[in-house]
């Protein structure tokens, strides 16, 4: 297995890129969608820059500019070809709404907006590109391949054969991507990640895990977080292993089946997403992974049995944050321990402070060359507010044990203050789960003039009561501050687009239902 080295990871994503052509060749096809028209190293270049070369005409060095597209080939090269020319991508979550998005598009300064036609289509958002076109110029990929003249497609040869002296001069430490928190517990914030950043959380997981070169890596998640951007994108680009990139991860019956037809052996998703294919998976379609990394929430117990005994495949659970591009700690083949998010990546310092209140475990801070250049200051457009000494502050509860393995116990954020007791609203998600393993569970708090803060439990299972839950608790010898009161049944926990429990969605509902009993 690899070291780390920081000196490997000091160079442009362009140049990483490049740098991974020549080790593999430039013919080696290493990017799939589901159009199944995978396309070689050199065949993304020659791309990159024939698109490069009408985008540049538009825009100005160092501008951010608007990426509205889905997981695919098509994003792939636009990244690059923004790559190419210094351009900054902004990456847009369609799935935020036309205000986050708006917002968004202020915050990080663009002015032009890159999208699809077929995609607008496809996902019913020619609305949404409406209503962004009153902020930003809407530029549609299609319109701009038709202008391409077959003196732009003769130079495109012409610069990919001597990438380095066409492709746009950067600084490593220059911003490469402009990445939006998932909003799973407010606003999304804009984070400002650099060339070394995303270079180095790449090589920091080459040196974590060690890389088969037979692996194939499928990865339905959106390239608008940082999770299916990284990790589903660059990482396999950047190390010489084919990329299959799915649009989207709610296609829950035909995911397995391309699993299966691409070969794919490793597989990402978060475990909303992971217990969707397995129920989907009719003929054991998954059987050939050899393994999957589950992020972006808590990997259940049962979706760690359903996968071994219906598949045999190891789910390897990972933690990270975008503001850390994302990857801060992740399980490895042959050091897999269940109920933990793996041992801290090479390169990142940690430092763990107590929170008062809080007795099990402590708050994580981090710093490293994948801790980002910044959050976007909202009140001066292109503006960076950087972390303090390069310290995140991830808000995370965490416990780490002797061998270094990190279990998450929750966020700061996530706890209720009851009767003047701290209440992990992840303690009681847990407990839920326990009781009712097959379903689904999100726990939040709302104002209460007796004890401050009640907790609100909301659930998909049908027949969920607090009786039930109390008597779990009481013989586990978990608190009874700890069992909600007031359970309320759904049809489904919302979700957001990248399979994060929303939060702020469930937010609204408990207020709802805490204003309605009120007025009863």
């Amino acid at each position: 297995m690899a070291k780390f080295d920081p000196a490997v990871a000091h160079v442009s994503v362009f140049d990483a890129f490049l740098r991974a052509r020549a080790k593999s060749g430039g013919k080696t096809k290493i990017v799939e969608d589901h159009d199944r028209n995978p396309l070689s190293y050199d065949e993304i270049l020659r791309a990159a820059f024939a698109l490069g070369g009408k985008i540049k005409g538009m825009t100005k060095p160092g501008e951010a500019v608007g990426v509205l597209l889905p997981t695919g080939v098509g994003a792939t090269v636009v990244f690059f070809a923004l790559q190419a020319i210094g351009r900054r991508p902004a990456m847009l979550n369609f799935t935020a709404g036309a205000a986050n998005l708006k917002g968004a598009i202020a915050a990080a300064g663009v002015k032009k907006v890159l999208t699809a036609d077929k995609f607008l289509d496809q996902a019913n958002l020619h609305d949404l590109a409406g209503e962004l076109a009153t902020v930003a110029d809407v530029v549609k990929l299609e319109t701009v391949r038709t202008s391409l003249s077959i003196f732009d497609k003769l130079g495109a040869v012409v610069k990919a054969a001597f990438p380095t002296a066409f492709r746009a001069p950067v600084n490593p430490n220059d911003p490469a991507v402009i990445l939006f928190t998932s909003g799973s517990f407010g606003v999304p914030r804009g984070v400002a990640l650099s060339h070394v950043n995303l270079v180095s959380n790449v090589e920091q997981a080459a040196a974590h895990i060690d890389f088969d070169p037979e692996w194939v890596f499928f990865n339905p998640l959106p390239m608008f977080h940082c999770f299916g951007l990284t990790g589903g994108c660059l990482l396999p680009i950047l190390r010489g292993h084919k990329a299959f990139l799915y649009p989207s991860p709610l296609h829950f019956k035909e995911i397995p089946k391309l699993v299966q037809e691409t070969g794919a052996n490793v597989l990402f998703a978060t475990d909303t997403f992971a217990q969707q294919y397995a129920r989907a998976s009719k003929s054991g379609e998954l059987r050939g992974l050899k393994f999957a990394v589950l992020g972006a929430e808590r990997v259940r117990e049962e979706t760690r049995q359903t996968y071994m005994s219906k598949f045999g495949v190891m789910l390897l659970e990972g933690y990270g944050a975008t503001e850390a591009s994302p990857v801060i700690a992740v399980n490895q083949p042959g050091a897999n321990r269940p109920g933990t998010v793996g041992r801290i990546l090479p390169g990142i310092e940690v430092r763990l402070e107590s929170v008062p209140g809080i007795d099990e475990g402590m708050k994580l801070v981090v710093r490293g060359p994948n801790v980002m250049l910044g959050y976007l200051d909202p009140n001066a457009p292109g503006g960076i507010a950087p972390p303090a000494d390069g310290w995140h502050d991830t808000g995370d509860i965490v416990a780490i044990d002797a061998d270094g393995y990190v279990a998450i116990k929750g966020r700061v954020k996530r706890f209720a203050k009851v009767g003047g007791e701290m209440v992990s609203l992840a303690a009681v998600e847990s407990f839920a789960q326990a009781v009712w393993p097959m379903n689904t569970h999100a726990a939040v708090s709302v104002a209460d003039n007796r004890k401050g803060e009640r907790v609100v439990l909301f659930t998909d299972h049908k027949e969920a009561s607090t009786a039930d839950l109390l008597a779990f608790c009481q013989k586990q010898g978990a608190p009874e501050i700890a069992v909600p009161k007031k359970i309320v049944v759904v049809a489904e926990i919302p979700v957001l687009g990248t399979g994060k429990t929303d939060y702020v969605a469930i937010q609204r509902l408990a207020e709802h239902e805490v204003a309605k009993a009120e007025a009863a």
